[in-house]
């Protein structure tokens, strides 16, 4: 079985390939195919899949803003949390759950010793965008090993898990991993990937 793929087209969908799953935000599978293409200009009627309205809203998959790609770590007694803030999705799952350790508007931002290794280690493999690792002892820890497979978040991002290749418009700005969070609204400065600006733009899809 071939290896699932993601192209970001130029001004266009996401072109997916290879993959078996696929699934709303509520969990529910959406039927795959052997292409398909995703919109992320956030303007089509049959979401997630494009409809084409790209070539009609004046969509640009072009990077507005690049920010400085940098990972801080903050070390504490017994666990080091690292921080990627160029693919950061803002999803808050970190601060909303473990606010103790992740203090929005704060800085540092990040208390490494603000809960138990247990937790914080919880929290960051909650992290939808792969912005959080961690390390013990020194020894960063292995990435998660999933499946893989897209959700189309609730009026958010697409999360992407399974190590699958990202190629095409910008996609070279952040290495594989095994996780990431894709634009599907088309307000992200930082394309292809989400930056958060669906909240700002009030992205919505009732359907999915």
């Amino acid at each position: 079985m071939s290896q699932p793929s993601i192209e970001c087209r130029v001004d266009g969908p996401y072109l997916v390939k290879d993959l078996d799953s696929l699934a709303n935000s509520k969990g529910e599978p959406i039927v795959c195919k052997a292409v398909m293409a995703l919109c992320r200009c956030g303007g089509s009627a049959t979401k997630p899949f494009c409809d084409g309205t790209h070539k009609k809203n004046g969509f640009s998959g072009a990077r507005q803003a690049r920010p400085a790609t940098r990972r801080d770590a903050y070390r504490g007694r017994k666990i080091t949390i690292y921080d990627d803030r160029a693919i950061c999705a803002h999803s808050a799952r970190c601060s909303d759950n473990l606010a103790a350790v992740f203090k929005y508007g704060s800085e540092p931002w990040i208390d490494p010793d603000g809960a138990s290794v247990d937790a914080i280690i919880d929290a960051v493999r909650q992290c939808p965008s792969g912005a959080l690792s961690y390390a013990l002892e020194g020894v960063e820890a292995p990435a998660l090993q999933r499946e893989p497979a897209i959700t189309v978040t609730k009026d958010g991002p697409y999360a992407v898990v399974g190590t699958i290749a990202l190629t095409g418009q910008d996609a070279g700005a952040v290495p594989a991993a095994e996780c990431y969070t894709l634009c599907r609204c088309g307000a992200s400065r930082n394309k292809p990937f989400c930056d958060g600006s669906h909240w700002d733009a009030g992205f919505k899809d009732d359907k999915n």
